[in-house]
């Protein structure tokens, strides 16, 4: 497949031209929100077998192949051309699909109230041919060790139906806030413990979970070893069932960094324990804060790195954000800015007909506009250039895989470009 960056003047019918596509499979493979207004700097994914690439100045076949992987003799005979050829600025040449690598990916769906959204169920049957693991979030633990369910609805036929391993995600939260006491109860009472594992195996058996994953989060530092101690306690309980285990994780860049999100998290005792770690790489820029990328691939790599000083990469799933934010300017501590899918900001930037930037620092598009009521905004949103350079990492670093916060916003070229670099693992 091909990204291809909407350049002033540009119409679907020129584009599809260009890359041997049609308009409506364009149209259909991004869900265009905009087909009759694009905007520059919007980007599309063009469905087609491998990609083109059309020379620069100073580059030859040599350069070229080099950058893809391939000999010049490959290259050259793929586009059916003599290897001497002195290459034109702007020739196109074909380059074929690169091998793909097995991959792992788990998204979380998070249905709120007292009934499951019908777009949220939509929206898993649509993510669940993508992937490994379906994460219905999430079962609370209570002071007593007994559990509050979260609403299932069909998720564990979806998941069924797709051969996706269920999640069960099992939180320390309290009024849908993370609760340290909570988490002291839990992981210090011994008796209240006991039951608590009791009715996670009794629960996951009566669903069919086969992943029990733990999203302990705000924890007292002085209860690191103690959750270390009961995961290996959770681990050979549910190891006689045959599951799996797995942690959520805050982002970390080393091992003593303090506050209280980060403390209780031990990378290298987990990495040990653990089948498999979600690293909660997002949220740079969050709701809360000022204007930045959710998830700029800098800090990314640095916590991914930190975290491969501690574990093996086979055992680390990177987390990533489905959503943006839009900001009212200037930021006012106190204040929230909307949350935002990749299609509803191209839908943002098309009708106030501004253009979509990139930042190639934090690799993340953003665009800034005047509302009807004058207020400045600044909105950082996920587009295929910005999730293909996380693949690209995933790649590079040789990673179990990624995991998506959250299901429920549209964003169609994340799940066209998971099919495009990489065969997703089915267990």
């Amino acid at each position: 497949m091909q990204i291809h960056v909407i350049q002033p003047n540009q119409s679907l019918f020129g584009i599809a031209q260009a890359y041997g596509s049609s308009i409506d499979d364009i149209v259909e493979a991004n869900e265009l929100p905009n087909p009759n207004q694009l905007v520059v700097g919007q980007t599309l994914v063009i469905p087609i077998v491998g990609q083109f690439y059309w020379v620069r100045s100073g580059e030859s076949l040599y350069s070229i192949a080099n950058k893809f992987g391939l000999s010049y003799q490959e290259l050259a005979s793929i586009n059916r051309i003599p290897v001497n050829q002195s290459l034109p600025i702007g020739f196109r040449l074909y380059i074929p699909p690169a091998p793909k690598k097995n991959a792992e990916f788990n998204a979380y769906v998070e249905p709120r109230g007292t009934t499951v959204a019908p777009n949220l169920e939509t929206s898993a049957r649509e993510a669940a041919p993508y992937l490994t693991y379906l994460a219905p979030f999430s079962f609370q633990a209570l002071r007593d060790g007994s559990l509050k369910e979260p609403l299932l609805n069909q998720f564990p036929a979806i998941a069924q139906a797709n051969n996706n391993v269920l999640m069960m995600v099992i939180t320390n939260q309290e009024n849908d806030q993370f609760s340290d006491e909570l988490g002291r109860i839990l992981l210090n009472d011994i008796p209240i413990q006991d039951r608590f594992l009791n009715n996670i195996v009794a629960t996951a058996r009566k669903y069919n979970f086969r992943d029990i994953h733990f999203d302990f989060e705000f924890l007292r530092p002085a209860d690191r070893e103690a959750y270390n101690q009961f995961l290996r306690k959770a681990k050979a309980r549910f190891r006689q069932e045959g599951w799996l285990i797995s942690t959520a994780l805050a982002p970390k860049t080393r091992a003593d960094q303090p506050g209280l999100w980060y403390e209780a998290h031990d990378y290298k005792t987990h990495g040990e324990i653990v089948d498999f770690v979600v690293i909660m790489t997002y949220e740079w820029g969050y709701s809360g804060g000022p204007a930045m990328a959710v998830s700029p691939i800098g800090p990314v790599r640095d916590v991914i790195e930190y975290a491969l000083s501690e574990m093996p990469s086979t055992k680390i799933m990177m987390g990533q954000n489905l959503y943006g934010y839009d900001w009212t300017l200037p930021f006012v501590q106190g204040t929230t800015a909307r949350a935002v899918s990749p299609q509803q900001a191209i839908q943002l930037a098309a009708d106030n007909q501004v253009a979509i930037q990139y930042d190639y620092t934090a690799q993340a598009p953003f665009f800034n506009y005047t509302d009807n009521e004058g207020r400045q905004h600044e909105v950082w949103f996920e587009d295929a250039r910005s999730i293909q350079a996380k693949f690209d990492l995933v790649k590079e670093l040789n990673l179990r895989g990624m995991s998506y916060w959250k299901l429920g916003l549209a964003f169609p070229q994340n799940w066209l470009l998971i099919t495009d670099n990489f065969n997703v693992v089915k267990r």
